[in-house]
């Protein structure tokens, strides 16, 4: 098992900068969109990161604003990011029981040891 856990979206010049930052890393990368984190790791997540549901949304996603979550609960808010993962935030990097977003990209640096 790789010593960092990636979820990435090569489309987004974020998640691409955070990448670029980790290499020569163990990183397994998964490109969360093509394959969706369940409810279960969505929450184990958010718990490393120290953050609710409504902090790690993308609240400028057409789709936010589509599905009303202005207003959700964090359970609501959830649930949508576990039917919909464009909606999660990225990147965010894993590593052990800490993860970061990274948002500047710089922030993983937090994570990173003796780069």
């Amino acid at each position: 098992m790789a010593e960092y856990i990636l979820w990435h979206n090569p489309r987004c010049a974020k998640s691409r900068e955070g990448y670029k930052l980790l290499e020569g890393l163990d990183v397994e990368v998964r490109r969360y969109i093509d394959e969706p984190p369940t409810c279960q790791e969505l929450q184990d997540v958010l718990q490393k990161l120290g953050m609710k549901p409504s902090e790690l949304v993308r609240k400028k996603e057409k789709l936010y604003k589509e599905l009303g979550l202005k207003d959700a609960s964090e359970e609501e808010i959830l649930k949508a990011m576990c039917e919909h993962p464009r909606l999660i935030e990225r990147p965010i990097l894993i590593k052990g029981d800490q993860a970061v977003l990274g948002r500047p990209p710089e922030k993983f640096k937090e994570l990173i040891e003796d780069v």
